[in-house]
Parts: C-alpha cells; sequence; structure tokens
C-alpha cells in the first residue's frame, strides 16, 4: 500500500519543492528545450512530466520505483528554466528531490559500485589522478580486453571516458600579486575534477586574472565544490564540502571566482543544500559573492591586447548548461573572446542542447550522454572553426571525447586559456 510522505519528514527542502511543483501550469514550452525529451520522445522524460511524477511521489500515490528511472535521466541542465513562461524553479525541485529520495531508491549493485568509486574518487584530485591512471592501464593491450571482460557493465564507461594521457599536475600558489595597478582582489576555486583533467585551466585563469591588474587568492584549505553529491542526491557529502568551502574562503576579496560552470552552479545553491541548518545565513551570504571568472572579466573590463594579435582564428563558443541556463551567462565569454583582434566568433546549431555530460550523467546514461555529445561534436565541425571554446570542465572533456570520435582535429580549449594564449602571443 502506499502511502503519503509525511510533511514533517521532508523538512525545508520538501517546502521549497512544494512551492516549484505548484508554480508549474503543465503548459509544456518546456518540452521542445529538454535533452531527454528530444532523445527518447516521452512525456514522463520532460520537466513537465517528472515534476509529475514527483508530486505523485511525495503523496503516495506512485512508487518511487515508477519514478525513479525518468528522474534519473534528468540531465539537470536547467535549459526547461529560461523556457518556462511561470518561471517554475525546476532546481529547486530536481536535487531537492533526489537528496530526499536518496536512502528510498533501489539501485542494484552495480549501479551503487559505480556511484561509490564516482563519490570517492572525483572530488578528490589526487584519488582521481590515481583512478585516472589505473583507468588508462585498464583500457590497453591485453590487460585492457582482460579488464573489461571482468568488470560489470556499469563500470565499463568509466574506462570508456578516461583519457588517453592525463596532464601533469599543477600547483598555484596562495596569492598572486597583481601586474600593474591593481583594480581587484578575488578568491579562485580551484577545482577537483579539473585539477586532474587539465590543471592548465586554472594557470591560465590566474595569468588572464594579474594581467588585468587582479591580485588571486587560491585558499588551501578549500576543497570540492560539492556539485556531483548534489546533483547525486548524496545530501550528507554536499554539505560537507559546502561547509568546508565557507570556512575556507576569505571575507576580505571582491569576488570568490569560479572558472567550472557545474561548480558556480553548485555553489550558487549552496542555500538550497544548507536549507534548514544553521549554516543556511552564511551559505545565502557566500553565494552572492560567487561570479563565473568569464561575468568578472567582463565587468572589470580587459586590458588591451598586443597590437598585433593572433593569426586570424575561427572560435567555435559552446554554451556550458550551467553557465547559460542555471546563470545566465552567455553573452560574457563571447564579449570577452571578441576583444581578441583576429577572431571570428562562431554561434552552433541547437546551441541550446545539453552537451551529455552534466556531471557524472555520462557514467549513468552512457547511451543518452553518447548521443548528445556525438550530436553536439557533430555541431562544431559543421561551424568549421579551429578552435571550439567553453567554460566548463565536464563539456570540454565530453567534446574532446566526441570529436576525437569523429576524427577531428579542432582543438578544445576553456575561454581563458584562449584569453592567455592571445596576451601571450601564442595563436
Amino acid at each position: 500500500m502506499l502511502h503519503k510522505i509525511p510533511t514533517e519528514t521532508l523538512g525545508p527542502l520538501g517546502a521549497t519543492m512544494t512551492h516549484a511543483v505548484e508554480t508549474c501550469v503543465h503548459c509544456g514550452f518546456c518540452l521542445a528545450a529538454c535533452p531527454t525529451y528530444r532523445e527518447l520522445g516521452q512525456e514522463m522524460d520532460t520537466p513537465r512530466g517528472r515534476i509529475v511524477l514527483m508530486k505523485e511521489v511525495l503523496e503516495g500515490t506512485l512508487p518511487l520505483a515508477a519514478a525513479q528511472p525518468h528522474v534519473d535521466r534528468c540531465l539537470g541542465c536547467l535549459a526547461c528554466e529560461p523556457a518556462c513562461p511561470s518561471g517554475v524553479p525546476y532546481r529547486d525541485l530536481i536535487s531537492p528531490f533526489r537528496a530526499l529520495m536518496h536512502s528510498r531508491m533501489p539501485r542494484s549493485l552495480g549501479e551503487r559500485l559505480r556511484r561509490l568509486i564516482a563519490a570517492q574518487t572525483i572530488p578528490f584530485p589526487g584519488r582521481f589522478r590515481l583512478a585516472a591512471w589505473m583507468g588508462g592501464i585498464g583500457r590497453r593491450g591485453v590487460i585492457g580486453r582482460m579488464v573489461r571482460a571482468l568488470i560489470p557493465s556499469t563500470l565499463r564507461p568509466m574506462l570508456d571516458l578516461v583519457p588517453d594521457q592525463i596532464p601533469p599536475a599543477q600547483d598555484w600558489p596562495v596569492f598572486t600579486p597583481a601586474r600593474g595597478e591593481r583594480r581587484a582582489r578575488v578568491a579562485l576555486l580551484a577545482g577537483c575534477a579539473q585539477r586532474v583533467l587539465d590543471p592548465d585551466i586554472n594557470t591560465a585563469t590566474i595569468e588572464v586574472l594579474v594581467r588585468n591588474g587582479v591580485e588571486v587568492v587560491v585558499p588551501a584549505s578549500q576543497g570540492c565544490c560539492g556539485g556531483l553529491a548534489w546533483h547525486t542526491g548524496d545530501l550528507e557529502a554536499a554539505r560537507a564540502f559546502a561547509r568546508r568551502n565557507l570556512d575556507a574562503f576569505p571575507s576580505d576579496v571582491d569576488a570568490i571566482l569560479t572558472n567550472a560552470a557545474g561548480c558556480g552552479s553548485a555553489m550558487h545553491e549552496y542555500h538550497l543544500v544548507l536549507r534548514g541548518t544553521p549554516d543556511e545565513a552564511r551559505a545565502e551570504v557566500f553565494r552572492q559573492r560567487v561570479q563565473d571568472v568569464s561575468a568578472f572579466l567582463q565587468r572589470l573590463g580587459l586590458r588591451e591586447f598586443p597590437a598585433a594579435g593572433p593569426r586570424p582564428l575561427k572560435i567555435a563558443y559552446h554554451d556550458a548548461c550551467h553557465l547559460a541556463n542555471a546563470q545566465g551567462i552567455r553573452r560574457e565569454p563571447r564579449a570577452l573572446l571578441r576583444t581578441i583582434p583576429n577572431i571570428e566568433i562562431c554561434e552552433l546549431i541547437d546551441a541550446q542542447i545539453c552537451c551529455g555530460s552534466a556531471g557524472t550523467y555520462n557514467l549513468d546514461q552512457p547511451e543518452i550522454a553518447g548521443s548528445l555529445g556525438e550530436k553536439k561534436a557533430g555541431a562544431v565541425v559543421a561551424t568549421g572553426a579551429e578552435v571550439v571554446a567553453s567554460g566548463n570542465i565536464g563539456c570540454l572533456t565530453q567534446l574532446r571525447f566526441h570529436l576525437a570520435k569523429l576524427g577531428s582535429s579542432i582543438q578544445v580549449r576553456h575561454t581563458m586559456q584562449v584569453l592567455r594564449d592571445a596576451y601571450v602571443g601564442k595563436s
């Protein structure tokens, strides 16, 4: 027999969800914006459909097991939010629902193992580097064939997505002074997966900031933003990561900067993660100080590039979902890139559709993620660009993987890497 979940057991997150559910008028404008609806064509794999499913689970009229596959298939890309005329805050529903249902959701042993491995490696750069190195060994030659034959099918996407080469580790000073006139002082989130997969992004970000008169602090005691835990429903871990960063970041800075869209989005949701706890008010103040580096630099204004500039270059720009949809940042990265002499910016077909990375989505839903990634890579190739730029490590990794599968030589770069290269005369 089904029973309504008592309101008191849902707590403050439950109240947040109730408001989001009541805002939806089921108009259907979200359907065309939803990547999973495009891929699967099912009503229950749309934001509107998932809202109905989650409401029925909470009211006790539908078993969680019936809703779970559709909730799991949500990318959390938030493309539905700008498409919604009623202003439904879908972000206030999907992650809180996953968090509240986390312990109730039935998972196979393979699923639980995959989620455990991801949760205990990706947010910790040392562990993640070791896991990626071991995964690389497990992909090659006779050992690779043996490993693939022995491991459960649910773990194979982890091997498939390991890059062929892991770049050398890099470290950054706790404090880097501004060059020339000091214009601002910021603290930078160094991230976790990015530190392993492409640490040069942080190096480039610091270089661009200091060239523009910005002092940069990289707090030594910071940790993962908690986004991966929050988006997969592990509320306890998400709260631990959030509290660590609340304590780590100084108050004597003009802004707390992120250069990974997913991290910035997660930090903007710390008030949700910590809702109903003694740290909620502190989280609200903290999130107001978080900015994406592209938005910060656009407001500050870039110093001029060398007069000659790089050779003429055609760059495709890919909107990371958690930058464009979650933070409303679309114009700023493009404006920064257009300040570089001899640069032409190309737009992608279906630019608003997710590339399929979405945190650990390409591990949890490899078929859908693979289809979306292949289409996004095809859209990049169709522009004829030499470089594709974006503002999120997950997107960059997904683009590299699928462009390589297409045999494309298009370079995949973070916006800050493109700016840094223009300042130092690389093309």
